[in-house]
């Protein structure tokens, strides 16, 4: 059967990749829950951080009755990982590229997960780096939420302080209890286990399991609807865009560059955004209609249509201000 195609999206860049089902998720994916991502029921498992997916692959094989995501910052990771899932027929493993902080927070059910696997976990060894580590108490607090009765966090890491550290958090966090144990085999067949083996380095593995449920985080990752703005002014006019850079509660929106249309003269701007442990790279477009100066997000990207959605909009809105133009009507 000939695959579909698709593409792993990086801000301007664009891979192809040969594309069936739903493997690879897409942000609006994500909105739905985990319920909505399988088309089957069965206990749901995630990997954050899944390298180039060797671990997936033998997770999938072990536990064909299991749902599994894989959660990845690495764009190549990604576009690693699905090319063996789809060599290797795996079809019941979905891939997110994005923050695993994010998808445990924002898009998971209380008690939805069986368990949380973070193997080989980046330790971020210097000490103004620690808060970037994932294993803080506050995660095992989130994780503790969204596992089921009997569920668990595994741990690997070659790192022993990393290691003394997560154990540490576990125990800040108050409601988990720790096995340390022998990796299991699976764990030690990916890309860094086997690096690290023949190097002669040693392995530390923990199993984390909670012994309550706490109250559910917060979402921080809040859906809205796609905001726009109608001006009044020559768009013809703007003819250069320093950067500009606009503030929010919980995150930051930078106008990077604008471009003019081939097509219709409008202008796109390149937009970043950055909010809760997401980060989008946006298309806003202003463009001339009959009533005036039309500013709007553009779907190029698959845009999770968050509040920085609405800041970047109302950012371009304050860029285009700035060169004469003047808001009549904004839905921001």
């Amino acid at each position: 059967m000939e695959a579909d195609s698709a593409v792993v999206e990086d801000g301007p860049s664009l891979v192809p990749l040969p594309y069936s089902g739903r493997r690879i998720l897409r942000k609006r994916d994500m909105r739905g829950g985990p319920r909505s991502l399988f088309d089957r029921e069965g206990p749901l498992a995630l990997e954050i951080g899944f390298g180039d997916g060797r671990f997936l692959v033998e997770l999938a094989r072990l536990h064909p009755d299991w749902n599994l995501v894989g959660v990845e910052i690495s764009l190549a990771s990604v576009s690693r990982a699905f090319r063996r899932m789809h060599r290797e027929g795996v079809d019941h493993v979905r891939l997110y590229r994005g923050h695993g902080r994010m998808v445990v927070r924002d898009f998971l059910d209380a008690g939805s997960l069986r368990r949380i696997y973070v193997n080989f976990p980046d330790p971020w060894p210097r000490r103004n780096q620690l808060s970037y580590r994932l294993l803080q108490p506050g995660f095992f607090r989130m994780a503790a939420n969204r596992l089921a009765p009997g569920g668990d966090l595994m741990l690997t890491t070659d790192h022993a302080e990393y290691f003394e550290f997560a154990r540490g958090s576990a125990e800040a966090s108050g409601i988990f209890e720790e096995s340390v144990l022998p990796s299991p085999p699976e764990t030690l067949r990916t890309k860094y286990a086997l690096k690290w083996q023949d190097q002669q380095r040693p392995i530390y593995h923990a199993v984390f399991t909670p012994t309550e449920r706490p109250s559910p985080p917060a979402r921080e990752t809040h859906i809205e609807d796609m905001q726009h703005a109608l001006l009044d002014g020559d768009l013809s006019a703007v003819r250069q865009v320093a950067k500009y850079v606009r503030r929010f509660e919980g995150g930051t929106v930078i106008v990077m560059e604008a471009y003019r249309s081939l097509t219709d003269d409008g202008l796109m701007f390149e937009v970043v955004v950055e909010e809760a442990d997401l980060r989008q790279e946006l298309l806003i477009k202003a463009w001339a209609k009959q009533d005036g100066v039309f500013v709007g997000l553009q779907p190029f990207g698959d845009p999770m249509g968050t509040r920085g959605c609405r800041e970047a909009v109302h950012a371009v809105t304050d860029v285009l201000k700035t060169h004469g133009l003047t808001v009549r009507q904004a839905w921001i």
